[in-house]
């Protein structure tokens, strides 16, 4: 019994997470990123403010680093242990949840490659975080491809957590503010990763 609630606690609070604040930090980061649109000095002015905000390092490690570890680590542990009923039962609920777990693992990926692409280098290298940085990276045909597949599958994840994060909280309890839910995610995935896509080509 106790097992059991504290799967139940552990699995609420990886929910969370997921929408606070990883969630509105990505919707943050891509807005960031979109100003990318707009031209060099554009991006580099919103970058050098997000840079520059007071215990920078302290907000990044107490509001992203660790929420995102801990929802990483349990996230993986959900994903190889889950039973999925694709083979029984070919539902579009089953493939998302399915596509859930998919997502969550590369997704992880794709954010170790980006952290080390970026923090990790200005760490080692006392590199900027700016505009040239980005269009470097993107000069290859492969990081273009792996970035793409990467924005999609993060939100991806997030519009479809979402889903997930109404039914564990309780928020859409019947069937048809599921279904609902379901279409608001769709378009949330559309609206972000257009966004994410926008902002991408905009450096290449």
């Amino acid at each position: 019994m106790a097992n059991s609630e504290q799967s139940f606690a552990l699995r609420r609070l990886h929910s969370l997470l997921g929408v606070l604040p990883i969630g509105v930090f990505l919707v943050q980061h891509l807005f960031i990123n979109h100003f990318a649109i707009y031209g060099e000095e554009s991006f580099n002015k919103a970058s050098d403010f997000m840079g520059g905000l007071p215990l920078k390092l302290v907000l990044e490690t107490v509001i992203i680093y660790i929420p995102i570890l801990f929802h990483a680590i349990y996230g993986i542990y959900i994903a190889f242990t889950a039973k999925n009923n694709i083979g029984h039962y070919s539902t579009f609920r089953n493939w998302m949840f399915l596509l859930q777990r998919v997502t969550g693992v590369f997704t992880f990926l794709f954010v170790a490659v980006h952290v080390w692409q970026t923090r990790v280098q200005v760490a080692l290298t006392g590199a900027h975080v700016n505009y040239d940085m980005m269009h470097q990276i993107l000069s290859n045909p492969l990081f273009i491809i792996f970035y793409v597949l990467g924005i999609l599958s993060t939100v991806f994840h997030f519009a479809n957590g979402l889903w997930s994060f109404a039914v564990t909280w309780g928020i859409t309890q019947n069937e048809k503010s599921q279904r609902i839910m379901s279409y608001v995610s769709m378009i949330i995935f559309v609206l972000i990763s257009g966004l994410g896509l926008m902002a991408l080509f905009a450096f290449i």
